[in-house]
C-alpha cells in the first residue's frame, strides 16, 4: 500500500469528507472551534481548492453527506449539553443556498441519508441523541417528520448508511460502532480490539470500501500508547455511497 500525502498541515481542522460526482473531495473544517469553519472542495491530487462555504457564515461544519442531485446536508457542531447552537443544514446543488433543516442541536455531529434519501440520519453528541428526519424534499421535512428513536450512553460521532437502510454510529470514548435498523432500532454493535484493555477508545469514524459491505473503522489511542488505528470488519450489507449519483 502507498499513501500519499494530498493536503499538507493546515489550519482547517477538517472532520468529514464526502465526494461529489466530479471526483472532487469535499472536505467539513472546524476552523478554530468557535468563529467559524469551511466547507472547502479539493480534487484528489489535493489541486484547485475552492471554498464552499467560508468562515464568514460562523457555521462549524463537521460532517458533510450529498443527496442524488448533488446537494449536501451538513452538521454544525456548536454549543454544548445546554446550549443547542449547532443544527443540520443543507446545501443547494448549485451551493447557492444554505437552509436550516434541524436546528437548535447540542453540538450537531454525524450526518447520513437512507438509500432512498428520504430520511436523514443526525447524532446530537453533547445530548447523546440520534435523530430520524424525514423528507418532504430535498432539505424540507416532513409533517410530523422528526423523532428520536434512540437515546445513547455516551457520545454518538459519525455514521454511515448502507443498502439495507441500516445506520452505523461511531461511539467516542468507547471503542465500538452501534447499528440500528432503518427504523432506528439497535440490531448490533461493532466492538474494536483492546476494548477491554482501555485501548482504542477514540472511535470516531467509519467508510464503507465502495460497492462492497467491507467495513473500515477509524479510532486513535489517546495516551494509551498505541496511536491511531485503522480496523477492517464486515457490515450487515454493502454500504451506500459516499458521493452524489447524477
Amino acid at each position: 500500500m502507498v499513501l500519499t500525502t494530498i493536503l499538507e498541515k493546515n489550519d482547517y481542522s477538517a472532520a468529514g469528507l464526502a465526494i461529489h460526482n466530479n471526483g472532487k473531495l469535499f472536505i467539513a473544517g472546524l476552523g478554530d472551534f468557535e468563529t467559524g469553519g469551511t466547507v472547502f472542495s479539493i480534487n484528489p491530487d489535493g489541486s484547485d481548492m475552492e471554498v464552499i462555504i467560508d468562515e464568514s457564515h460562523g457555521y462549524l461544519p463537521d460532517d458533510l453527506v450529498f443527496d442524488e442531485n448533488g446537494g449536501f446536508y451538513f452538521t454544525d457542531f456548536k454549543g454544548n449539553s445546554s446550549q443547542p447552537d449547532g443544527g443540520m443544514l443543507y446545501v443547494s446543488p448549485d451551493f447557492s443556498e444554505i437552509t436550516p433543516v434541524l436546528p437548535n442541536l447540542s453540538i450537531g455531529n454525524g450526518v447520513a441519508l437512507n438509500p432512498e434519501e428520504n430520511t436523514v440520519w443526525v447524532s446530537e453528541l453533547s445530548a447523546g441523541r440520534l435523530h430520524r428526519v424525514s423528507l418532504a424534499s430535498p432539505g424540507e421535512i416532513a409533517p410530523f417528520g422528526t423523532a428520536v428513536p434512540y437515546q445513547f450512553t455516551g457520545t454518538p460521532d459519525s455514521m454511515r448508511t448502507d443498502v439495507d437502510g441500516n445506520v452505523y454510529v461511531a461511539m467516542y470514548g468507547q471503542a465500538r460502532v452501534l447499528v440500528f435498523n432503518r427504523n432506528g432500532l439497535p440490531i448490533g454493535q461493532i466492538l474494536l480490539p483492546k476494548r477491554d484493555e482501555g485501548h482504542n477508545l477514540r472511535s470516531t469514524s467509519m467508510a464503507f470500501k465502495p460497492g462492497t459491505n467491507e467495513l473500515f473503522i477509524f479510532t486513535n489511542d489517546w495516551n494509551g500508547g498505541e496511536g491511531s488505528q485503522i480496523f477492517q470488519t464486515k457490515g450487515f450489507a454493502n454500504g451506500t455511497p459516499m458521493y452524489s449519483h447524477k
